[in-house]
């Protein structure tokens, strides 16, 4: 399966708003190094039996996808509810229209019914053949429980987020942890095994509700990841300062970037 990196920001992204010029606020990120252009973070997976899975509809989505020629996907999944991870969710009215279909959005029960608090028009019934407004079928899962999506098992877990939780995803030997500070115990016996671990690693500093560095790095020598891809970086974070300091196996992520991972099986029919 082919995992892009839509993007990897906090939620101002880098730069932030502000600058004395109006421009940007870079924090110690180098603004000549392009990698540290970070839009809101989001991957999408795509299978290859031609299903597409996004995770999270950023308020950057029309040009994520746009930048990364991404013009079908079939099913999302949703972290949290928070505006950085959800309020692009109208841009899905594109896709609908591309797809000719609804779409999936997987994601535990108050996420979806949060989310479809604040965007009740989204998930009304759809009466064909015309997409006016973006629709979505939402699907609530039970944290902790595998799920088949596209035909593929996907386990989503909870994972401690400051005052909320929010959702961690394993996908055969990858996994994915955005917005995250702590793990129970439950979800750290999920990602045990894990090849490629895609992990929140806001700053250098510790944080109330995202991992930081040092943080990152003991979770590291628990779980062992073959590989470990920090995301969710604030802009005390250049890209090239990671790169040069980080132990092997860890690197920071970048949009636009692109992983190939072995699929998981898929169950039969």
């Amino acid at each position: 399966m082919k995992i892009t990196v839509l993007g990897c920001g906090g939620s101002a992204g880098v730069p932030m708003l502000g600058g004395a010029d109006g421009r940007g606020q870079w924090g110690l990120c180098d603004p000549a190094e392009k990698r540290n252009i970070r839009s809101r973070a989001s991957i999408i997976f795509q299978m290859d039996n031609g299903h597409s899975i996004l995770v999270d509809t950023t308020p950057d989505l029309r040009s994520q996808l746009l930048a990364n020629g991404v013009s079908a996907f079939q099913s999302i999944i949703y972290t949290h509810a928070h505006a950085d991870h959800i309020g692009g969710i109208d841009d899905v009215r594109g896709i609908n229209r591309l797809i000719g279909q609804p779409i999936q959005a997987y994601g535990a029960h108050d996420v979806l019914a949060e989310i479809q608090q604040r965007f009740a028009y989204v998930f009304k019934p759809w009466t064909p053949p015309e997409f006016f407004r973006a629709v979505l079928e939402a699907v609530p899962v039970s944290m902790g429980q595998q799920v088949s999506i596209g035909g593929y098992p996907f386990h989503l877990f909870e994972q401690e987020h400051g005052r909320i939780l929010s959702t961690g995803i394993r996908c055969g030997a990858f996994a994915y942890s955005t917005d995250v500070v702590a793990f129970s115990d439950s979800s750290m016996a999920l990602l045990q095994g894990v090849d490629t671990w895609m992990v929140d690693c806001f700053q250098r500093a510790p944080h109330s509700a995202h991992a930081w560095l040092e943080k990152v790095l003991e979770w590291r020598e628990y779980i062992r990841p073959r590989r470990m891809i920090l995301t969710h970086m604030g802009a005390d974070m250049d890209w090239r300062w990671l790169q040069e300091n980080l132990p092997q196996g860890v690197e920071a992520a970048y949009d636009g970037m692109v992983l190939e991972i072995p699929e998981p099986a898929q169950p039969s029919a």
